[in-house]
Formats: structure tokens, C-alpha cells, sequence
């Protein structure tokens, strides 16, 4: 059987030194600040990218040039691998749709899997294809496995602010206005596909009660049996917040004790870009047994 390599992009957490630890390739989404190019964990940092969003620079993102991509599938396909490419959520980014294009010209080598997945969620689905190599399963049936337990995850984001909804054209200015007046803080969710609304709140703290509450009810629901089985693990993600995630760890720890906390997690920059520093978020996802 041949032998399968891991794809994905910067959108799943995963740094360059940590692909090289786990012995994956990670292609870094590009970021256009002020008409110039610039590259996730290449040359821009976390911290070099909050300060440029900060000072209301005009960023806005971009897909992967379509010679990088397939530069690097050759590269990697010349001693007769396959390959298993896990890009972000087709319901966020263009990127996984032009993958899928670009494959069917790679007779089947090349697995793109559309799983819906963004930041630690997408980061898992990784793991589980590095696993599920290591067990000799192919290209083809891990994309499978990965596109049938695609919906076995969730994600509920607080913000902090509406300024970059409103900025990214998501948000119109007349409700930006009013959500300020009012000082609401949305809850939105990642449900496969698309981020949308959830719920509306005034404070961090209805805003993490809501989201541990979300996630009780998806884990005595659609989660039931898996969380029964050992099957679900949870992570908690953040935008230039750090200090409140890891506060926010211990109290998920608290409310679910049977439930590993997998990892802490900056989101992406591809999503921070478009809801600004200062959100959390809690998610869920089923893990290869």
C-alpha cells in the first residue's frame, strides 16, 4: 500500500515547526495588508498581525497560489505516495473547492476532504488522518472516515467586539451602531459550512455560560454516545486572549471532568481577520479510538 503524506493549511492551528514535528506539510494562507502580501507564520506573526489589525490597517484574505499548491503535491508524490489534503471549510474559503479542481488531475493521488472543519476542529481532523496512516488505511479511505464523522464537531465563538463584522462587510453599519449602543456581545457557531449567529449577550460571563451550556446540551444530545464511548474531546480557542482561554480551560475542565481539553488554541488568522481580538470560543470533536 502507498504510503500517505498530510496537508492541510495554516488554518488549522498547526505552525511550520509543529508540521515538522508531526511530519506533515502545512501551506500558509496569505493575507493582503494595505495591497501588500503577507503569509501566516511565515513572515507575520499572531502578534505582528493584532497590532496591524488593531490600527485599522485594511487586511483581507486571499487563497493559496494554485502553483504553491500543486508544486508541493508533486514534491511530495515523486516516491509514490498519496496524499490526504485537508484544507479549511468550503463554507469559509474558495481554497478547498479550487483543491478539489485541482486534484482531478492526479488520478485519484490526491484526497481532498471538504469536512467543514476550521481551526481545532480542522487541527483534529489532521490528527486523525496521521493516525489512521500509521494503521496503513489509504488516501481514499481516510478521506472517508474524515467525510462521514465531519458533523461529529461544533464550535461556539463569543465576540468582543462587532468592529470587524461590520468592517468585513458581514455586519451592516446601521446594526454594528446599535449592537455597540447596546453593548451586545454576539455568540455565534461553526456547524459545518458557515459561521452564524447563536445568541446575543451583554457580558464575557453570559457569554461563556451560554457557550458551556450550548455544548452540554450537543453532549447529552447528538454527542450522547460518542462522549459515552470516549469518543469526544474538547479545545478551547481564542483571538489575542490567552489569558481568558486558559481561565476558560478550567472551567470547562470543571463542567465536563470526563472530557479531555485537548489543546488551547489561537484561532486562525483567516477567521480572527474578520471577528478582531478578543473572542473565545469552546469546541468539540470526535477523535479516531
Amino acid at each position: 500500500m502507498a504510503n500517505v503524506k498530510i496537508v492541510t493549511d495554516s488554518n488549522s492551528g498547526i505552525t511550520q515547526s509543529e508540521a515538522k514535528e508531526l511530519g506533515i506539510s502545512v501551506i500558509p494562507m496569505p493575507f493582503i495588508i494595505d495591497g501588500k502580501e503577507h503569509f501566516e507564520d511565515i513572515d507575520l506573526s499572531q502578534p505582528e498581525f493584532y497590532e496591524i489589525l488593531k490600527s485599522d490597517a485594511q487586511v483581507s484574505t486571499s487563497q493559496p497560489a494554485i502553483g504553491n499548491v500543486t508544486d508541493l503535491w508533486d514534491s511530495l508524490l515523486e516516491d509514490g505516495s498519496e496524499i490526504v489534503h485537508i484544507p479549511m471549510s468550503s463554507g469559509l474559503s474558495e481554497s478547498c473547492h479550487t483543491a478539489e479542481r485541482l486534484a482531478a488531475d492526479y488520478n485519484g493521488r490526491v484526497q481532498v476532504v471538504d469536512n467543514q472543519r476550521i481551526s481545532v476542529t480542522q487541527r483534529q481532523s489532521v490528527y486523525d488522518a496521521i493516525e489512521l496512516a500509521k494503521r496503513g488505511k489509504s488516501a481514499k479511505e481516510i478521506k472517508d472516515y474524515l467525510i462521514q464523522t465531519k458533523f461529529d464537531s461544533s464550535i461556539y465563538i463569543s465576540l468582543a467586539t462587532l468592529k470587524y463584522l461590520k468592517k468585513g462587510g458581514r455586519l451592516t453599519p446601521a446594526a454594528a451602531l446599535i449592537g455597540t449602543i447596546l453593548k451586545i456581545k454576539p455568540v455565534l457557531q461553526i456547524q459545518g459550512e458557515k459561521l452564524d449567529a447563536f445568541k446575543k449577550v451583554q457580558t464575557l460571563h453570559q457569554a461563556k455560560n451560554v457557550m458551556i451550556e450550548a455544548m452540554q446540551h450537543d453532549f447529552a444530545t447528538r454527542f450522547k454516545d460518542l462522549a459515552e464511548a470516549g469518543e469526544m474531546s474538547l479545545y478551547i480557542a481564542h483571538t489575542d486572549n490567552e489569558a481568558e482561554a486558559m481561565n476558560f480551560k478550567q472551567e470547562i475542565e470543571a463542567v465536563f471532568p470526563n472530557v479531555p481539553v485537548t489543546f488551547v488554541d489561537p484561532l486562525s488568522l483567516s477567521v480572527s481577520c474578520h471577528i478582531g481580538p478578543g473572542a473565545l470560543a469552546i469546541a468539540a470533536a470526535r477523535v479516531v479510538k
